[in-house]
C-alpha cells in the first residue's frame, strides 16, 4: 500500500498489525528474537506463549522456549496491564523499572492494599525481597513466613504487597512445556545474578510498540501498557513517527518504514492461544475483534483454548480435548466459517504440536 495514503481503512490496519504480530507468513526467528520483537507475550496461562510462538514462527519447537524459560534466558514477569509477561531476560531488566510505578499504584487502589493498611508496608516489601532473595516460594508459604513479623495481618495480603512492589519472576518447572507443580517466586535479582538496569525511556517503549502492534492511537498504546500520558513522547518523537488517520479520523502513530502490506494481502488462518495479546493490545480492538466481542479469559496452564483467526479477523473459538486415544479439536465459529480446507490443515497442525503421538480429529460446531 502507498505511504502516501493519509487514511488507513479497518482492512490495511488489519493487515498491518498483522504483519508485525508475524502472523501472515512464518517467520524465520529464534525465539527469543520473536519474544522482543512481540515486546513480551502474556503469559499468565504458562503453555499459551508455546502455542502463540508455534503460529508465528517457522519450525518452533516446544524445547525451544522450555530451554529459554530453564536456562534463565526468558522470565515471567509482572509487566504490561500489571499482568504476567513473557519476556527475555534483557527485556525485563530494562522495561520492569520503567513500569514500577504503575505496579506500584495498582497495589494501592488494590484490596491487598487495604487489607494491611496501617502497615509500613515499605518494612514488609524489604522482609519479603530478603525471604525470596534466599530461596523461591509460593504465595502461600511467603505469607507464613511473614506472618510473625506482622501476626495482626492478613497472610495473603502480605504476601500480595510483596507481589506488586518487588520485581518477582515464577521459577521452572512453571513456564515450560512439561512442567507442572506449585507456583514458586523469587525476586528478578537472585534468579538473573543482577539488579534491574536503568529503566528503558518511555520513548523507546512506544517505538517498540509501534514496531509490534502500529499503526496505532495514543490511547491504543497506553491500554497496552498501562502507562499514561503518552501523548506527550508522541510529540517529543516528532518526526521519527508518521502520522495517518483511521476511518473515524483518529489520529494513528506508526513507524515510517514499518510494513503496512495491501489491504488485499491474504491472511491465512490462524490458531492463537488465550491471552494473546493481539487481541487485548489496543483500546479500540475492531481491527481485529469483530462487533465489541469480549475476549474470553480461560481458567487453567493454557495451550488447550484459543481464538481462531480467519481472513485476519477472530472468527471462532478453540478447544483441544483428549480421550481414548485421541485428541479432538473443535472450533466453534461465531457465523459462517470460510476457508474451511484450510482451517482443517491448520487445525491438523495444531494438534500434532499440541497432542504428539495420538490420534487426532477436528469437529466443526454449528454456527449459532
Amino acid at each position: 500500500m502507498s505511504d502516501a495514503c493519509d487514511v488507513l481503512t479497518r482492512r490495511a490496519l488489519n493487515r498491518a498489525t498483522l504483519a508485525r504480530q508475524l502472523l501472515l507468513d512464518p517467520a524465520q526467528l529464534r525465539a527469543a528474537d520473536a519474544i522482543e520483537h512481540l515486546v513480551g507475550m502474556q503469559a499468565q496461562a504458562p503453555r499459551a506463549p508455546f502455542v502463540g510462538l508455534w503460529s508465528r514462527l517457522a519450525d518452533f519447537r516446544h524445547e525451544e522456549l522450555s530451554g529459554l524459560v530453564t536456562s534463565r534466558a526468558a522470565v515471567r514477569v509482572a509487566l504490561q496491564r500489571r499482568t504476567l509477561h513473557l519476556v527475555t531476560a534483557r527485556d525485563c531488566l530494562a522495561i520492569r523499572p520503567l513500569l514500577q510505578p504503575m505496579l506500584e499504584s495498582g497495589f494501592s487502589a488494590s484490596p491487598f492494599a487495604r487489607r494491611i493498611a496501617g502497615l509500613d508496608v515499605g518494612a514488609v516489601r524489604r522482609a519479603g525481597q530478603a525471604l525470596l532473595d534466599e530461596r523461591p516460594l509460593t504465595r502461600v508459604e511467603l505469607g507464613r513466613e511473614l506472618a510473625p513479623h506482622w501476626p495482626e495481618a492478613d497472610e495473603e495480603a502480605l504476601a500480595y504487597a510483596v507481589s506488586y512492589l518487588v520485581p518477582l519472576v515464577q521459577v521452572p518447572p512453571r513456564g515450560t512445556w512439561t512442567g507442572a507443580g506449585a507456583v514458586r517466586w523469587t525476586t528478578v535479582r537472585a534468579w538473573l545474578g543482577v539488579e534491574a538496569s536503568e529503566p528503558m525511556s518511555v520513548d523507546e517503549l512506544l517505538v517498540r510498540y509501534l514496531g509490534a502492534f502500529g499503526p496505532a492511537a495514543v490511547m491504543d498504546a497506553q491500554a497496552w501498557c498501562g502507562l499514561t500520558r503518552l501523548g506527550e513522547v508522541a510529540e517529543r518523537l516528532g518526526r521519527r513517527l508518521r502520522r495517518f488517520r483511521d476511518a473515524d479520523g483518529r489520529e494513528l502513530l506508526d513507524l515510517p518504514e514499518a510494513p503496512r502490506p495491501d489491504p488485499e494481502t491474504p491472511a491465512p488462518p490462524r490458531f492463537l492461544p488465550e491471552y494473546d495479546n493481539l487481541l487485548l493490545s489496543h483500546a479500540d480492538r475492531s481491527r481485529v475483534v469483530p462487533s465489541g466481542q469480549m475476549v474470553p479469559l480461560y481458567p487453567g496452564n493454557g495451550g488447550t483454548r484459543g481464538e481462531l483467526l480467519v481472513d485476519g479477523t477472530w472468527a471462532a473459538n478453540w478447544a483441544i480435548t483428549q480421550a481414548d486415544g485421541t485428541a479432538t479439536l473443535t472450533v466453534e465459529p461465531f457465523g459462517r466459517l470460510t476457508q474451511r480446507a484450510a482451517v482443517s490443515a491448520e487445525g491438523f497442525r495444531l494438534l500434532a504440536f499440541v497432542a504428539p503421538g495420538t490420534a487426532h480429529d477436528i469437529r466443526v460446531a454449528p454456527a449459532p
